[in-house]
């Protein structure tokens, strides 16, 4: 069975006209021409399309099957030229993201830096919120789509996987803890911690220390992971880390423990209420997120 776009085209004008030669008029067709194609079309698929009258014509079962088709590939269709033309004149739009702390680490900024040098003309709006806090604002639909660890309730959200965020423990290369391998949170948490003022991780750290009945002993707290690791490195404290940003921060007089713990390894995502509905540009920088989405390397390897 083979229809052409002219074919879905002409069907779904007579349809709205109510008559083949209305339908002809509306495609700026000759009547002869488009009475062929109709006819031609019914012997293709051996069934009628039209229930003739003199009052005109009305789709018949197999017609009301062909107009639903008709009109979601032509839909289709408009939509791809659309894209395919904004393209030529170059992206234009906003991308909304709300983005956990292990996304906004390296993922977001490494997806940006390209998304951006290729696509001048879109502009992108990040914030930083609880994996918690991203699901519910994007169902919610205060967002285009969110980076979350997976261990959130995702509810009703579509989600692609973007990786693994590693959490490590850090202290000073001197520290005796040094030369262990792991460590527990439970055990970690009896030292003097290192950590950020306020943010997602911050949250995250202290709904697991609440869960063992314990309270984190912060001795400074920072704005960034560079001065946590700076800090660290000096022996005030240890603290706990996304590995990726360890790793960035690149001192081999910081040892880095692999912590025990089930939740310092979580599944990174994408969720929006659709991805599939939403903007070109959008689902390009989920690409682009995707291709960054490399797992992090093992602290001990």
């Amino acid at each position: 069975m083979r229809f052409d776009l002219t074919d879905l085209r002409l069907f779904e004008a007579v349809v709205r006209a109510g008559s083949i030669s209305g339908g002809a008029e509306r495609m700026h067709m000759a009547l002869a021409s488009a009475s062929a194609r109709v006819s031609g079309m019914e012997a293709v698929l051996g069934a009628a399309l039209f229930s003739r009258s003199r009052r005109g014509v009305e789709p018949t079962a197999a017609g009301r099957a062909l107009l639903h088709h008709a009109r979601t590939i032509t839909a289709q269709v408009e939509q791809m030229r659309s894209e395919l033309l904004a393209f030529s004149a170059g992206l234009k739009g906003e991308i909304r993201i709300l983005s956990n702390t292990a996304g906004l680490v390296e993922l977001v900024p490494a997806a940006l830096r390209v998304f951006l040098a290729n696509h001048p003309g879109v502009d992108i709006d990040i914030e930083e919120r609880t994996s918690t806090e991203i699901v519910e604002a994007i169902g919610a639909g205060l967002a285009d789509f969110g980076v979350i660890a997976a261990t959130a309730d995702l509810a009703a959200l579509e989600t692609r996987s973007l990786g693994v965020d590693r959490l490590v423990a850090i202290t000073a290369g001197t520290s005796p803890l040094a030369a262990r391998p792991e460590i527990g949170f439970a055990e970690l948490i009896g030292e003097p911690f290192v950590g950020l003022a306020g943010g997602a991780l911050t949250d995250h750290l202290a709904r697991h220390a609440a869960r063992l009945g314990r309270r984190i002993a912060y001795r400074v707290r920072l704005r960034s992971f560079d001065a946590v690791a700076r800090l660290v490195e000096a022996g005030i404290g240890v603290g706990v880390l996304p590995l990726a940003a360890v790793e960035r921060y690149g001192s081999p007089h910081l040892a880095v423990l692999r912590l025990s713990d089930g939740w310092a390894d979580r599944h990174l995502v994408v969720c929006a209420r659709s991805l599939a509905d939403l903007s070109m540009h959008a689902r390009l920088l989920i690409d682009e997120l995707e291709r960054q989405g490399a797992s992090p390397r093992d602290p001990n390897s």
